[in-house]
């Protein structure tokens, strides 16, 4: 159910684009919100008139690819909403999108496999899944699994994992000399290994898991997870529900092979516990790592009942709100304080002042109480862009 609040909000797009790029933006803009709708339509719960009117304020625009485009803006956005209706009446608009997305997966991985034949290190938007090619590969996975495209992002991500050297010192090959907001920065100087779902490796562990679990694979994708896996090891603290990882590491704690921060970040989907938790749960899955598996699902416990640390959510959200909390390890585990969960992720919904988005807004977090409430995998399939879905 939408809030009462909120459905008038929700029902009607503006008339006209509030902000350049509104219209093809996933995280904002009218693709995110058309999900929700989609999603309501698929399931018998709304109309699909609504529906149809996000998805013409998504396409009213011309939609264009630029360098930063990934599942999250630009083409894959809109095709990525207009698949989940199924719906025969966007099949023409799905080809033209199709080929923009075929034509934009080929100039990142040309211009990735170009950066590592250099020696240079990334940057977080050439591999992350917001911006990056693992965005790129997870539409790919659930829309195109046969096309030699997600192959080719698979084995880009292969090689990503492949060891460098920088500054004297052996790190992972997804090092970026940036800081955490993908630029240069006096905190970070040597730049830092993310360990995140949104913007680190999280996101390349989540889909090269679920694409070998499906059974679409390239060489060496499973060593490649289990090094990954070994990676976040060397940096894990606690045991049990009480195990976590930081949200990155800077090349000072890299040469002292220890981390400074002090306690576990929020229990967000972004950077927090769930995103790496439910990763490295899928990994297990993939390699058949039964210890990892687990491991993983003890961390999901304690993500969701550890008072102290739910305290540390101030919002709603599906980014690093509840919604993203809640939606992960509903997704991941089954327990019976979900529904204590539910009731939280209610509560902060009821009073929020949010926007209309997907990631920072009122349609991702209506989506992830519906899930919740429905006890059933969405019909449309959109959490598949957070890389928590199976």
């Amino acid at each position: 159910m939408i809030p009462l609040h909120l459905q008038d909000r929700l029902a009607t797009p503006p008339a006209c684009d509030p902000e350049h790029g509104w219209g093809q933006s996933l995280s904002r803009g009218a693709p995110g919100t058309a999900l929700l709708h989609i999603e309501c339509a698929r399931a018998g719960l709304g109309d699909w008139a609504t529906a149809h009117r996000w998805v013409s304020a998504a396409t009213r625009a011309a939609v264009t690819a630029n360098p930063r485009s990934g599942l999250f803006n630009g083409p894959t956005a809109v095709a990525f909403a207009l698949y989940a209706t199924a719906q025969p009446s966007y099949a023409n608009a799905l080809r033209t999108l199709d080929g923009s997305i075929r034509t934009l997966t080929r100039r990142k991985l040309e211009r990735a496999q170009a950066r590592i034949d250099c020696g240079q290190l990334p940057s977080l938007r050439e591999y992350d899944l917001i911006s990056g090619l693992t965005g790129v590969g997870v539409h790919l996975l659930r829309n195109d699994p046969c096309g030699m495209e997600i192959r080719a992002v698979l084995s880009y991500l292969v090689r990503l994992t492949e060891p460098v050297r920088h500054h004297g010192i052996t790190v992972p090959g997804w090092w970026t000399h940036n800081g955490p907001a993908d630029v240069l920065s006096s905190h970070f100087l040597g730049g830092h290994a993310n360990l995140g779902m949104a913007h680190g490796i999280c996101g390349p562990l989540a889909l090269l898991a679920l694409a070998m679990t499906r059974g679409i694979t390239v060489p060496h994708q499973a060593e490649a997870i289990a090094g990954i896996c070994a990676w976040m090891d060397q940096w894990s603290q606690g045991r049990g529900v009480k195990a976590w990882w930081p949200p990155w590491i800077t090349l000072s704690e890299l040469h002292s092979s220890r981390h400074a921060q002090a306690s576990p970040p929020r229990p967000s989907w972004c950077y927090g516990r769930p995103g790496q938790a439910r990763a490295q749960q899928l990994a297990g899955r993939a390699i058949d790592d039964a210890c990892r598996q687990r491991a993983a699902e003890d961390v999901l416990l304690g993500c969701a009942t550890d008072e102290d640390h739910l305290a540390q959510l101030s919002d709603a959200s599906l980014c690093h709100g509840w919604a993203g909390l809640v939606h992960t390890v509903w997704r991941a585990i089954d327990i019976p304080a979900q529904s204590h969960l539910h009731t939280r992720l209610a509560h902060y919904l009821g009073a929020a002042q949010l926007n209309p988005g997907l990631l920072d807004g009122a349609a991702g977090a209506v989506l992830a109480l519906h899930a919740a409430s429905s006890c059933a995998p969405p019909a449309s399939g959109w959490d598949a862009c957070l890389l928590v879905d199976d």
